[in-house]
C-alpha cells in the first residue's frame, strides 16, 4: 500500500517529507522518512535530532506517538556551506 505523507512533526518542528514508509518490526512500529535539509536549516535540524526522543505527529495519518531514533544518516556533511542541500534519512521506533 502506498502511503502519501508530506509532513511529519517532531517536537513541534515541521519537516517536509520526500519519502515515507511504515512497517511493523519485532521491536514495534517503525517509521522511516527521507527529507531535504538546506544549509540554512542544518543547525536547527541537527540540534533537534540530537535530542533522540520525540513527540511525533503525522497529521495525514492522524497519528501521534513517542518515538526514538533507530537510524539516521545524511548524504552530505558540509551543510554549513551556504547553498548546499543534503538528503537526510531517519527511522523512528514507536515507544510503547
Amino acid at each position: 500500500m502506498i502511503i502519501v505523507v508530506r509532513t511529519i512533526i517532531l517536537n513541534d518542528y515541521s519537516i517536509s517529507v520526500n519519502e515515507y514508509e511504515e512497517k511493523k518490526t519485532k521491536d514495534g512500529n517503525l517509521i522511516s522518512i527521507t527529507f531535504d535539509v538546506t544549509s540554512e536549516d542544518y543547525h536547527d535540524v541537527t540540534t533537534l535530532l540530537y535530542e533522540g526522543a520525540f513527540e511525533v505527529k503525522i497529521p495525514e495519518r492522524n497519528r501521534e506517538f513517542k518515538g526514538t531514533i533507530q537510524q539516521y544518516s545524511t548524504s552530505i556533511t558540509n551543510l554549513y556551506e551556504k547553498g548546499n542541500v543534503g538528503e537526510f534519512k531517519l527511522s523512528l521506533l514507536e515507544k510503547s
